[in-house]
């Protein structure tokens, strides 16, 4: 197909962007980490409570999520089994302030690929999209 003279065909509307979905109750932790994947080429959706991750999952299935473990309904841990269920293939990235032996050997029988403590550095985030081979080239 050609393009008229003058007329511009975006090279992103033939380019699927991977989706990454952020569950996390605080506001500038979303607001962080999406940046920080927005640079590294993904769509991002981020909601703030299991409920709402329950009513976006089935909409679309991500590449990658990023769960916080301490929500205001519940514990982000125990809703990893129901990430993968759906979604066996979808990476999973524990992150919590919470850090210690437990929580990550917990995380990891519940599926996740990764745990990432907080604070969260943009290294941290890379090096947790190498882990799990999502590492994007812009």
């Amino acid at each position: 197909m050609y393009a008229k003279p003058n007329t511009y065909i975006l090279a992103t509307d033939t380019i699927a962007f991977p989706y990454a979905l952020i569950i996390d109750d605080e506001i500038d932790i979303c607001f962080l980490l999406s940046n920080i994947l927005k640079r590294s080429s993904f769509n991002v959706k981020s909601v703030n409570s299991l409920s709402a991750a329950r009513d976006v999952l089935p909409q679309q299935q991500p590449q990658i999520v990023f769960i916080d473990n301490h929500l205001g309904d519940g514990l982000g841990i125990e809703y990893i089994p129901e990430i993968k269920k759906i979604y066996p293939d979808t990476k999973v990235v524990m992150i919590t302030a919470y850090d210690d032996e437990a929580s990550r050997s917990t995380a990891k029988q519940n599926g996740a690929d990764d745990f990432i403590p907080k604070p969260l550095y943009t290294a941290a985030v890379q090096n947790a999209l190498n882990t799990v081979s999502l590492k994007q080239v812009l």
